[in-house]
C-alpha cells in the first residue's frame, strides 16, 4: 500500500517538473524567440543539469508539442461532448463560455503563436488547431445555414481568438475582457441560431 502512495507522489512531483520546464520554456520562447532559446537556456532558468531536463525532453520540439497537446486537450474534450448534445441553443452557449474559458487557460501559447507563425507551420501545429477550429463551426453552426448566419458563427470564433489579442491594450481588467468577447459571440450564435429557423 506504502509503494503505491509513494509512486503516486513520485508521479505528482514528476509532473511538477515537467510542468515547470513547459512554463519556463514558453516564457523563454516569448520573449526571445523559439529559435534564439537552447534546451542548455531552459535547463539554467529551472536550474536543473541538461541530463534532467533530457529525462523529460529531448528536444525544444517535443516541448512546444507537449505545451500544444496539455493545453488544448480541453478544447478537444468540449468538442467530443459538444458532438454529443442537442444541437440547440443552449448547447452552443454553452460550448462558448466553456470554449472561452479553455481559450483563457492557453492564452500565453495563443500569443506565442501570434508571434512565431512560421515556427507553428513548420511544425504543423498550425494545421492541427485549424482542424479543431472547424470542428467547432460545425457545433455552432446549423446544418445548410445561410452564408448570412455561417459568416456570423465565424465571426464569434474569430472575435474570440482576436479577443485575446486586439483587447491587449484596452485599459480594462482581462476578465471583464474575456466576458465582453463572450457575449458578442453569444450574440452572434443567437442571431444566426435565430436565422436558421426563420428559414
Amino acid at each position: 500500500m506504502g509503494g503505491d502512495i509513494m509512486d503516486g507522489t513520485k508521479r505528482q512531483r514528476r509532473g511538477d517538473t515537467r510542468q515547470r520546464i513547459q512554463d519556463v520554456a514558453l516564457e523563454l520562447f516569448s520573449e526571445q524567440g523559439y529559435e534564439k532559446t537552447s534546451l542548455r537556456e531552459i535547463a539554467e532558468h529551472l536550474d536543473v543539469t541538461k541530463a534532467a531536463l533530457y529525462y523529460h525532453f529531448k528536444t525544444k520540439e517535443e516541448i512546444l508539442i507537449s505545451l500544444f497537446q496539455d493545453l488544448t486537450r480541453p478544447l478537444d474534450e468540449l468538442i467530443e461532448w459538444a458532438r454529443q448534445q442537442p444541437h440547440t441553443l443552449e448547447t452552443k452557449q454553452g460550448v462558448l463560455r466553456r470554449y472561452s474559458e479553455a481559450l483563457d487557460g492557453a492564452a500565453p501559447l495563443f500569443r506565442f503563436m501570434q508571434e512565431n507563425q512560421a515556427t507553428i507551420r513548420e511544425l504543423s501545429i498550425g494545421e492541427t488547431f485549424k482542424g479543431r477550429m472547424l470542428d467547432m463551426l460545425d457545433i455552432i453552426k446549423d446544418p445548410g445555414a445561410p452564408l448570412t448566419d455561417q459568416v456570423r458563427c465565424m465571426s464569434a470564433l474569430f472575435s474570440m481568438h482576436a479577443g485575446l489579442f486586439a483587447l491587449r491594450d484596452v485599459d480594462a481588467d482581462p476578465e471583464e475582457k474575456r466576458k465582453a468577447v463572450l457575449e458578442v459571440a453569444i450574440d452572434l450564435v443567437t442571431q444566426a441560431h435565430g436565422g436558421a429557423a426563420a428559414s
